[in-house]
Order: C-alpha cells, then sequence, then structure tokens
C-alpha cells in the first residue's frame, strides 16, 4: 500500500510562486515514476508534470513549461512542483500520482492541495 501526501497549496498573487510537496510512504520510493496532475472547478484532471525513478528525466504540459519545475529527493521520499510566475488559470487542486507498470497508469493518488491565484 502507497501512501502520497501533498502540501505546500495556498492563496497566491498573479505571479507569485508556490512549492508543492508529494510525500510517499509504503513502498520504495526510488523504484517507481511519479506525476503531478491538476483539476480545476469544472473541468477535467489534466497532466502537469513527470519525472522519472531517479529523477533524471522530465516531462511537463506545455501550459507549465519553462513556469513549473518537477524534483525528487528520494533520500526524503518526497517530490516537489516548484511553480513560478503563477497565473489565474493556475487555479486548481493539484495531485501527485505514481506511475506503476507501464507508462500513463497511475495507481495511487494523493488527496489533493488547493492552489488558488489571483488575480
Amino acid at each position: 500500500q502507497v501512501r502520497l501526501v501533498e502540501s505546500g497549496g495556498g492563496l497566491v498573487q498573479a505571479g507569485g510562486s508556490l512549492r508543492l510537496s508529494c510525500a510517499a510512504s509504503g513502498s520504495t520510493f526510488s523504484t517507481y515514476s511519479l506525476a503531478w496532475f491538476r483539476q480545476a472547478p469544472g473541468k477535467e484532471r489534466e497532466f502537469v508534470a513527470a519525472i522519472s525513478q531517479s529523477g533524471g528525466s522530465t516531462h511537463y504540459a506545455d501550459s507549465v513549461k519553462g513556469r513549473f519545475t518537477i524534483s525528487r529527493d528520494n533520500a526524503k521520499n518526497t517530490m516537489y512542483l516548484q511553480m513560478n510566475s503563477l497565473k489565474p488559470e493556475d487555479t486548481a487542486v493539484y495531485y501527485c500520482a505514481r506511475e506503476w507498470v507501464r507508462p500513463g497508469n497511475y495507481d495511487y493518488w494523493g488527496q489533493g492541495t488547493q492552489v488558488t491565484v489571483s488575480s
């Protein structure tokens, strides 16, 4: 059983920054890739960024490329999402998820953390 817990969300003005964290437990952290997703009110959940087991490979949605940075610290069993130059359209609940067995298959999810960007 894997447990993922997000933190770091909050209210920030447009142009500001936040850093989200995703703390994992229950499995060997360095053996799986992870990703961030988000869901805005009335919209479907969308992919934000992903990172490989070692952290050597990352991938971003076009909407956040150049503004967000995903990283992980395998010694701390924690993944991060540094969000800079935030825009009102970044407002959403942000979730972390574990990718398992094959690319695009996410089997464990956190409970989410709210990010609100005011204009």
